[in-house]
């Protein structure tokens, strides 16, 4: 494919609002998840809350938007300088010619659960219709983020959410990179948000899913997930004549849909395996190439077994690996945005951040997994993103030299 150069990016998770502020926590080998006091839930697990998303005030003129979920894109939109790239961007181009791309998987689906606990009363104590003010499309409907997005940002071009579970803001590089090679738009945002919701909570529990600890991806007695929250931009554009050092492209996007089974993965990662090698392969760059993996790394026994043995296969066990979910949680929908944003950091740093909270790593996964952070130059990471039914991505950023 054509490189396209991340012009812009942010992100915001629990480690705190903006690039600095995650980048800080990553570098001293710290996390922020804590024992679950979400809402109302009662359950014995660790969860990665972005701070200051009940104080956002959506802005009046879009204040039908108004959920947890178009609270923390504004909030994430607002870091780092991102909405006045934007900005100079459809100055240039148009804003008919910028696209918008997110993912998400439960989208404002707390809105509906607070909505639930409003319903109106009949004459007969049944209770009946939700409240009046409740407003689904702007809110639940998987849309609306994109919806909010757009307008806050003012683009004007083709938008549209992608929710295919834990892939959802990985899988929109490949749309945007498409849409731009055929000459729909010339620039796109892309990334994802997802936000804590009792429905995903008590759904991962329901599924036996959830660590009463905080999450050891890869670790040697992992017991599963901590939920996390949070959002992350990017800007993309073509590059425009030389690239200047330190850039970072998206160079290359693989996509495969295995479709073993709806909630496990292949056990020896066969769709994990396509994914990435048709990554290289848009990237015309061969394994060796690569210098860090931010690895999908849920925590969970099978996911990671099955996504060490497909890294296994196609990198050998010299490549450097580790996933971040153990400082971020497991952000769900904007997971492959966020940790996207997070190679980009490592590239720009020379750095490659350690999986925090593992102490030993599963010594079936024959992978260079990390435990401490590595000084180290990266040319090239390649960040995995696997969802529910098969659903996969891996995306090869690079930093011009």
């Amino acid at each position: 494919m054509q490189a396209l150069e991340l012009k812009h990016y942010t992100l915001s998770t629990c480690l705190g609002l903006g690039r600095d502020a995650n980048w800080q926590k990553l570098a001293a080998q710290q996390g922020a998840l804590k024992p679950c006091d979400f809402e109302t839930i009662d359950l014995p697990t660790w969860i990665g809350e972005v701070p200051g998303v009940d104080a956002v005030v959506i802005r009046a003129a879009l204040a039908d938007f108004d959920c947890r979920n178009n609270r923390l894109a504004q909030l994430a939109l607002q870091q780092d300088g991102f909405i006045e790239s934007v900005q100079q961007v459809i100055a240039q181009v148009g804003a008919d010619r910028v696209g918008l791309f997110l993912g998400t998987s439960t989208s404002g689906i707390l809105q509906t659960e607070l909505a639930y606990r409003r319903r109106e009363t009949d004459a007969d104590g049944k209770l009946g219709a939700l409240p009046p003010d409740f407003r689904y499309a702007e809110t639940h409907n998987t849309y609306s983020v994109a919806a909010f997005v757009a307008a806050f940002l003012g683009v004007r071009g083709p938008a549209l959410t992608v929710s295919s579970a834990c892939s959802s803001s990985a899988k929109v590089f490949g749309n945007a990179a498409r849409m731009i090679e055929a000459g729909v738009i010339d620039a796109a945002v892309v990334g994802g948000v997802d936000t804590l919701c009792l429905t995903t909570l008590y759904g991962f529990n329901s599924l036996q899913l959830l660590s009463p600890e905080p999450a050891q991806p890869y670790g040697e007695g992992r017991q599963g997930i901590s939920i996390g929250e949070g959002a992350a931009f990017a800007l993309l554009t073509k590059v425009q004549g030389e690239a200047q050092p330190g850039s970072i492209l998206l160079c290359g996007v693989g996509e495969s849909s295995d479709a073993h089974h709806m909630s496990s993965p292949h056990p020896e990662g066969l769709g994990a395996q396509m994914a990435m090698k048709s990554a290289l392969a848009s990237a015309g760059i061969t394994p060796d190439r690569i210098g860090y993996i931010n690895l999908h790394g849920t925590a969970t026994p099978s996911n990671d077994a099955a996504e060490g043995r497909a890294v296994h296969a196609v990198f050998g066990r010299h490549t450097a690996c580790s996933s971040t979910k153990g400082a971020t949680g497991h952000t769900l929908g904007a997971a492959g945005g966020v940790e996207a944003v997070i190679c980009a950091m490592a590239m720009t740093n020379g750095m490659l951040p350690a999986g925090i909270n593992t102490q030993a790593v599963d010594a079936a996964l024959d992978v260079d997994y990390l435990l401490q952070n590595r000084a180290e130059p990266i040319d090239y990471a390649l960040n995995n993103s696997f969802g529910f039914g098969g659903s996969n991505c891996s995306l090869v950023l690079g930093v011009v030299r």
